[in-house]
């Protein structure tokens, strides 16, 4: 049984996850924001870089920034991919032990990409204009409420 405080490290892990991973991942090649070619199906992490760039109107003067954390965004949807073959692999042969040293594993690399994140986008953030960062703002705030709805609900 979980105690409490690691059920609140599980929910922080997939709060943060969901801002910057959007969900089942798939790696996509180059820094860009198009899709890879010959992807068949929708890309959650492509999806949000595209909505992302869209919705914060990325000026040229902040595409080298841009381009650092879409870069930040597809090696952690990467790395979590990798890390969900893994699991996927192992769950048929898993102990409880082991179940909960793959939550440890997840929750320590949603944190290890967030290290990654933060300083990137804080690069990006500096540079916007008023506007742009009242629309970030706006945009993450929206996921912290929604996920927490969610919990409570």
């Amino acid at each position: 049984m979980f105690t409490k405080s690691a059920v609140r490290m599980v929910a922080t892990a997939a709060l943060f996850g969901s801002i910057v991973l959007a969900g089942p991942l798939a790696f996509a090649g180059p820094a860009t924001t198009e899709p890879a070619v010959g992807v068949a199906k929708a890309d959650p992490v492509e999806a949000r870089i595209k909505e992302l760039h869209n919705r914060l109107h990325i000026t040229a003067a902040q595409q080298s920034q841009w381009d650092k954390i879409v870069q930040v965004m597809r090696d952690n949807a990467k790395a979590m991919e990798d890390l969900q073959k893994q699991r996927g692999q192992d769950v048929s042969a898993m102990s409880a032990v082991d179940a909960v040293k793959s939550y440890q594993a997840v929750i320590e690399a949603h944190e290890a990409g967030m290290a990654k994140f933060v300083p990137a986008f804080q690069a990006l953030y500096d540079s916007m204009s008023p506007a742009q960062k009242k629309t970030a703002d706006a945009m993450f705030r929206t996921k912290v409420r929604t996920a927490a709805a969610k919990k409570g609900a």
